[in-house]
């Protein structure tokens, strides 16, 4: 067993050395993660300069790139064997929803599902690290009980969004659908010192959607949510209507 571990909080994040934690004893591990915090990222690859990989003093190896380039370029030229699992996290805040377009944590993980190698991302759903230790138990059960009995649509990409709690390696677990946010609050804007107009990306909406079944009720109801997720962006429900319209679109 070969597992890889990235983040996107860079690679002196608490959450990563909490997640290596959580994989030692499973199989041979390869830590490759971001030089500096690369959240909000998404599945952006650096195309217009060259990447440089640098090994720490405790042996993990950074990349000053994005989430996914640590993995592509791993996967691609910097490992030796190819990993059975990728794992990613533990992010410093939540990754539920809306969030999962943005987020650097899915990001790593779903270059490693494109590759066709399962893959799970885990978050805690409060930034600030807290009850970080028993988070980590957290992803050590879910990455064993993955290992045990593999999905049978496998490979499976995986969100898994964990409370910060202390108690949170004893909550259920719930399998969800991902909620909706509102839209954005305004961009913040500021003046610099040189009189320039500087703007700072507003803080995320709040859920909309946050129903039963979704990933914001379940941690809000003190769950840890479990989220099977996919990269085909398809609407197929609205497929036949754009035929119709392409139909209609060549009689006129």
């Amino acid at each position: 067993m070969r597992i890889l571990i990235a983040n996107d909080d860079g690679y002196l994040a608490p959450g990563l050395a909490a997640l290596v934690r959580a994989c030692e004893g499973l199989g041979e591990l390869d830590i490759v993660a971001p030089e500096q915090n690369a959240s909000g990222t998404s599945n952006s690859l650096t195309l217009n300069r060259p990447l440089s990989v640098y090994t720490a003093a405790n042996g993990v190896r950074y990349i000053n790139g994005t989430p996914s380039d640590c993995v592509h370029v791993a996967l691609t030229g910097l490992l030796e064997q190819r990993p059975d699992l990728v794992v990613s996290g533990i992010n410093q805040g939540a990754n539920m929803g809306d969030d999962t377009l943005y987020s650097g944590t899915v990001a790593a993980a779903m270059e490693g599902f494109l590759f066709g190698i399962p893959a799970i991302a885990f978050s805690q759903i409060q930034k600030g690290w807290s009850h970080l230790d028993v988070a980590s138990r957290v992803a050590r059960d879910v990455i064993e009980r993955v290992l045990r009995q593999t999905p049978a649509r496998s490979p499976f990409l995986l969100n898994v969004n964990i409370p910060n709690r202390a108690d949170a390696d004893r909550l259920p677990h719930a399998i969800t659908r991902l909620g909706r946010r509102h839209a954005s609050e305004p961009v913040i804007r500021q003046i610099s010192p040189r009189g320039e107009t500087m703007y700072w990306i507003g803080a995320a909406g709040d859920a909309r959607e946050a129903g039963e079944g979704t990933d914001f009720h379940a941690t809000a109801n003190g769950k840890v949510s479990v989220t099977p997720l996919q990269v085909d962006l398809t609407d197929h429900a609205a497929v036949p209507d754009w035929q119709g319209w392409l139909s209609q679109r060549g009689r006129e």
